[in-house]
């Protein structure tokens, strides 16, 4: 229960500031994204889950990004798209050190006095949160994934919940911005 928490106060977080968050796509260049008018959500399979809050806020940000792209979203059986998203967290240790350069030691002749030595060395660790979403959308008829976005980034812990959500709203613009893609002919 502990690591669900902390997974999922983790992802809150992923988008704590949007001007450092990475961003990519690709798709499926034989796609005709012209014919992708609604859309339904549904559970990636075997992916761990965000508690029902930053579910939500997830949802609500990239449903946000879909209808500025003309797509309606429906509960009913009849859908273009099927929108699926799984997220995930790491954690990695920072050390940050700082030397003197500077130290006391014994000299010629064995008195002590100041002169430059092996200094002195002080070290902190933190942990950095880095998290990752992918969005996935498939072709309802065809069952194949069309469209993948992928936004990560380094979480900032202090963030409010509604600077995270505007951050995430943010990050998800960034994803959704070459959707649909331009296909080259």
């Amino acid at each position: 229960m502990h690591r669900r928490l902390v997974f999922a106060a983790a992802f809150i977080l992923l988008a704590a500031v949007a001007s450092a968050q990475d961003v990519s796509y690709n798709f499926d260049q034989k796609a005709d994204f012209t014919k992708y008018k609604t859309y339904k959500w549904m559970a990636a399979k075997d992916a761990e889950q965000v508690d029902p809050l930053v579910a939500k806020q997830i949802v609500d940000a990239i449903d946000k990004q879909l209808a500025t792209k003309g797509l309606a979203k429906t509960d009913g059986d009849k859908a273009d798209l099927y929108v699926v998203y799984q997220a995930g967290v790491s954690k990695e240790k920072e050390v940050t050190s700082f030397s003197s350069g500077y130290a006391a030691g014994p000299g010629w002749g064995g008195r002590y006095y100041g002169g430059y030595g092996g200094g002195m060395t002080t070290a902190t660790t933190a942990t950095i949160y880095i998290g990752a979403l992918a969005i996935d959308l498939y072709d309802v008829a065809t069952k194949q994934l069309v469209w993948r976005g992928l936004a990560s980034k380094q979480i900032d812990t202090k963030a409010s919940p509604e600077k995270r959500q505007k951050n995430l709203d943010k990050g998800m613009a960034k994803v959704f911005k070459n959707y649909p893609p331009k296909v080259k002919k």
